[in-house]
């Protein structure tokens, strides 16, 4: 069964009331976080002052990952570890007795164990097989759909491990690395994740990070991590727009903040989670197996062959970010193949990638409202910015906007995750994050359309509700069904989960009030009450889907809501004509069945054959006829509605004497 909104006879509508708009007053919430947690811990035994545990910072990357924190004596952040193994590969081997090999280690078998080693878990988080079964042959390892979970597996000797675990492994790993380093225990971290990441991927990542042992304090989004990490709107009364291009191994998002006296407001986030220096590597593997006559597919089955292709391809990519060609013969088994690029052919076979990130960008500043002379500077972050051509790109978009990128591309978000670990950790009470979150949060109502709760681009923590009410007389469950998305209809928008309210007192329809509300937490990680007001009957469910976005989903969405915008008007104007029609028509029988004996023959003759004229419209697509049958059927039964209510009056009376004016 369906929700339904009450329907109004007057406006032949059904409204939507909002419950009151609730924004939570960042700046006091984080304010009094940090004072919690600043209070020292006294051992009352022996008098002594505990040490408070130490918060890191972890940029959990598609390609490689890094773990920092704050001096506690300098306060100046950093990444740890000797420059030469700060950053750590986001590679796993799983051993013959199953042993876990991370880092430089793990990635020297992705020539020789393949099908052994993981890479690019992170493109795993949250999705389901269907999500990227037409990227599977790439991979070299064996991806497997969990019919049970929706979520990809991927078979490792045998065993099934999951992308949610394979990460746990890479933090457990950069948490050990903390403790060896600093010499204390460390058990608190915030982790970042690309803007754009939906709620299924954030809430893989907190999974993960639970799995590995850490108290995941804040999800926070990198471009956020990297204007702190650059120190912008440290100065007090400083004000500027930003705009923060991240493009790293997997993904890509741009975020425009607003930074005004330390106080970092997200005005708008766009992005994909499946573009980044992945599909440059892929790009030239591509163009070599073109020039050397080489069946991709084919190479793609044979992984020692694909991997060393991939490997290359990487080296290629880098040493073409200062020099004009690559040219090597690498030896495959008892084979000798000639690999050459050149820098002009490299930027012409990675130019429908940088495009689609520019795409992104211009939907970000239209979403913020602004244009590009608005934005005072643009900061770079990620391994793939490296790339010239990506700058080159850039700063011809923003048109010649300062493009920042002093700070290593690979540590910076790092580093802001460190500080924003050291601000929740109460140490620093100067800056405020205010983050968004990037698609619209809703439920399903009658005839399948999706009535947005949460607006995307919805600074977070916030919470909203609705009040909605049943569509059948006696319903005592309602499913409440939960989607993301900016299209009209839900089957046009992805689903997140759906839960069951149960236990409602039986009540004719459109009496019940129930109130959803919508609590998104600071990690953009949604919580949903509901209750019916009348019983008190309550249920609340955190919302943990078991798959993220498309590829393709992820990309077009916005863009697709927007082309779509008339047509998706049209059908939901339909779709609520047809639902306005189904309500008349419920009552109309109700009414007429149970109260035939204020009606002759002919009248109701007339008004079924009425109803059946608006049955037959409503099979149709045409909302005018629907209306038009509607207005028809309410002007027939009007005498009818009046007999009811002097009828009803006439009762209320009997017996009851009236004083003379």
């Amino acid at each position: 069964m369906h929700l339904s909104v009450r329907y109004d006879p007057k406006e032949k509508k059904f409204p939507i009331t909002n419950l009151a708009h609730i924004e939570l007053k960042m700046r006091h919430f984080l304010t009094n976080f940090a004072v919690a947690l600043t209070k020292i811990k006294i051992n009352i035994k022996d008098g002594t002052i505990k040490k408070s545990d130490r918060v890191i910072g972890i940029d959990l990357g598609t390609t490689n990952s890094l773990v920092a924190i704050v001096d506690p004596v300098t306060r100046e952040a950093y990444c740890l570890g000797e420059p030469e193994d700060k950053i750590v590969p986001s590679v796993i081997h799983i051993g013959d007795d199953h042993s876990v090999t991370i880092g430089k280690k793990a990635a020297a078998y992705l020539t020789v164990e393949p099908e052994h080693t993981v890479y690019s878990v992170k493109r795993l988080l949250g999705r389901s097989y269907t999500d990227i079964a037409g990227h599977a042959a790439s991979y070299g390892y064996a991806l497997v759909e969990d019919q049970t979970k929706a979520m990809v597996n991927i078979d490792i000797r045998g065993r099934m491990y999951n992308p949610i675990e394979l990460s746990s492994y890479i933090l457990k790993a950069l948490r050990e690395k903390a403790q060896t380093l600093i010499g204390e225990p460390v058990s608190k971290a915030v982790i970042t994740v690309p803007a754009y990441f939906n709620d299924s991927q954030r809430q893989a990542t907190r999974d993960a990070g639970k799995l590995a042992g850490l108290d995941v304090m804040r999800i926070i989004n990198e471009p956020t991590a990297a204007s702190l990490a650059y120190g912008i709107g440290l100065l007090k009364h400083e004000s500027k727009t930003i705009a923060v291009y991240d493009l790293g191994g997997g993904t890509f998002d741009i975020t425009i903040l607003s930074i005004q006296d330390g106080v970092f407001e997200v005005l708008s986030t766009n992005g994909d989670t499946y573009t980044g220096g992945d599909d440059f590597d892929r790009a030239i593997v591509e163009y070599w197996c073109l020039q050397m006559q080489l069946d991709l597919k084919e190479a793609e089955a044979d992984q020692q062959l694909y991997q060393t292709l991939r490997l290359e391809a990487e080296k290629a990519k880098k040493y073409l970010s200062s020099n004009e060609s690559y040219s090597r013969q690498i030896k495959v088994k008892d084979s000798y193949l000639e690999l050459s690029l050149e820098k002009d052919t490299f930027e012409s076979l990675i130019k429908p990638v940088v495009e689609k990130t520019l795409a992104c960008c211009a939907l970000a500043l239209q979403d913020a409202g602004l244009e590009v002379p608005a934005i005072d500077e643009v900061v770079m972050v990620g391994g793939s910015t490296r790339t010239p051509y990506v700058v080159e790109k850039v700063s011809g978009f923003f048109h010649g906007t300062h493009i920042n990128n002093s700070i290593n591309p690979d540590e910076v978000v790092a580093i802001g995750a460190a500080i924003e670990a050291d601000i929740l950790a109460g140490n620093r009470k100067d800056m405020l994050l205010i983050d968004v979150t990037p698609l619209s949060l809703g439920i399903e109502t009658v005839g399948g359309m999706m009535d947005t709760i949460i607006p995307r681009n919805t600074k977070v923590p916030f919470q909203a509700g609705r009040q909605y009410t049943t569509s059948v007389d006696g319903q005592s469950k309602l499913k409440i069904a939960v989607y993301q998305g900016e299209r009209e209809l839900v089957d046009d928008n992805r689903k997140l989960g759906e839960f069951i309210l149960g236990n409602i007192p039986a009540m004719p329809a459109g009496l019940p009030k129930i109130d959803i509300h919508f609590i998104l937490n600071a990690d953009g990680i949604l919580k949903i009450e509901a209750t019916e007001l009348r019983s008190g009957v309550r249920q609340d469910i955190e919302i943990k889907p078991q798959y993220g976005l498309t590829d393709a989903q992820v990309e077009d969405m916005l863009l697709s809501a927007m082309q779509n915008a008339e047509t998706d008007m049209q059908k939901r104007m339909l779709a609520e004509a047809k639902a306005e029609a189904g309500q008349v028509i419920y009552y109309c029988r109700k009414l007429t069945g149970s109260h035939s004996d204020l009606l002759t023959e002919h009248e109701l003759a007339s008004i079924r054959d009425m109803i059946e004229l608006l049955e037959l419209a409503c099979n149709g697509d045409d909302r005018e006829t629907i209306n038009k049958q509607i207005d028809r059927l309410n002007d027939m039964t009007r005498p009818f509605a009046e007999k009811l209510m002097d009828d009803a009056i006439g009762k209320a009376l009997t017996g009851k004497k009236l004083d003379a004016l």
